[in-house]
């Protein structure tokens, strides 16, 4: 009887530690502009606890942001000072889904990292992930429409990369229907921003990868004000720092084809970094099928992040041509694609020049 009484008072004991510890680990920085990483166990952190999380708050802090990550799930290092999220290992698209609403009503996020559909490269239907992937982002602009919704592709996967490339190729396209609709979406080219060597586990990343992501993550959340500071206040960081450059230059085609013209714009820029979008413009009264903008970056200046187009190059002269989605431009309309560049100012390309077949 004594023995069963001294095991209930160590059970005792360690329960009351265990709360201890959860209280603790939930006792963390609990104010600032909400940011909800979401997914599946890379946004946990499996192989690497905290994951991408650990460099990007020690980045946010860094760089003097004061942000409160949410979520129902806590886990990561010390160095990691707020280690709430939703990052549910082995998850799909649809899973989340499920479970998204109690969770945006519960934590009321300002901005959300999303980056879901690594289980779907494995499941039965990858083919249908697309699909999956644009309900979910319904389902969370339309319960949170003032939340700024970051969508990522996907990270490489061994063995699966095919599947991967076809439904990360979808995502640009997805995420523009959705601005156009006047939602708050971002796109996130997280795939490039990796390669297998990144890997771990031909899954998850290492922590070399894991770091490649929080600088992502975080390149993307400079580029879009608010997203990580309140945007009814203005901060004197020079991150913040706002500039507008344009600059356009008309190059006909091949005689009886279409012809385009480039438009250059600074959409924000913050000490040591900008992000910029060009307009490609059918001027012409024939159907233009496939463009190609050249532009000459100036010295000092490369690109880390491009959606909309495809780019050969990241550094002096870049080519970008159009993605998958958006070649095709009647006469009068017109298409953007956009980058995220490193340089010591905003100024606009040297030299910039539109072509079509």
């Amino acid at each position: 009887m004594k023995r069963r009484h001294l095991l209930a008072s160590a059970a005792a004991a360690l329960t009351l530690v265990a709360a201890a510890v959860v209280a603790v680990g939930t006792a963390q920085a609990d104010s600032g502009v909400k940011v909800m990483p979401l997914g599946d166990s890379i946004t946990d952190g499996f192989n690497v606890p905290g994951g991408y999380r650990v460099d990007l708050w020690q980045k946010l802090v860094a760089g003097g942001r004061t942000v409160d990550f949410v979520g129902s799930m806590t886990n990561g290092p010390t160095s990691l000072g707020d280690r709430n999220h939703e990052g549910h290992s082995g998850w799909t698209i649809a899973q989340i889904d499920s479970n998204v609403t109690n969770w945006l009503r519960t934590y009321t996020p300002r901005t959300i990292l999303l980056h879901i559909g690594t289980n779907d490269m494995n499941g039965s239907n990858p083919g249908g992930a697309p699909q999956r992937l644009s309900a979910l982002v319904d389902r969370i602009t339309t319960l949170a429409p003032n939340a700024e919704l970051f969508v990522a592709t996907i990270v490489p996967l061994s063995g699966r990369d095919a599947n991967v490339r076809a439904f990360n190729a979808t995502i640009p396209s997805m995420v523009q229907s959705k601005v156009s609709a006047g939602k708050k979406v971002h796109l996130v080219d997280m795939y490039r921003a990796l390669t297998t060597a990144d890997l771990a586990d031909g899954v998850h990343p290492n922590a070399g990868g894991y770091s490649k992501m929080a600088t992502a993550w975080y390149t993307a959340l400079l580029s879009v004000p608010g997203s990580i500071d309140d945007p009814t206040t203005t901060t004197t960081t020079t991150s913040q720092t706002t500039t507008t450059t344009s600059t356009t230059t008309t190059t006909t085609s091949q005689p009886g084809g279409g012809a385009c013209a480039a438009t250059h714009r600074v959409v924000n820029s913050w000490g040591g970094g900008y992000q910029a979008e060009v307009k490609v413009a059918n001027t012409s009264t024939a159907s233009l099928n496939g463009w190609t903008v050249r532009l000459t970056l100036p010295s000092g200046h490369t690109v880390n992040n491009l959606w909309g187009g495809v780019n050969t190059g990241t550094s002096g002269a870049v080519s970008v041509r159009n993605a998958p989605y958006n070649g095709s431009l009647g006469s009068g309309t017109s298409t953007t694609f956009g980058y995220v560049a490193n340089g010591p100012n905003a100024n606009p390309p040297t030299e910039m020049t539109c072509v079509s077949p």
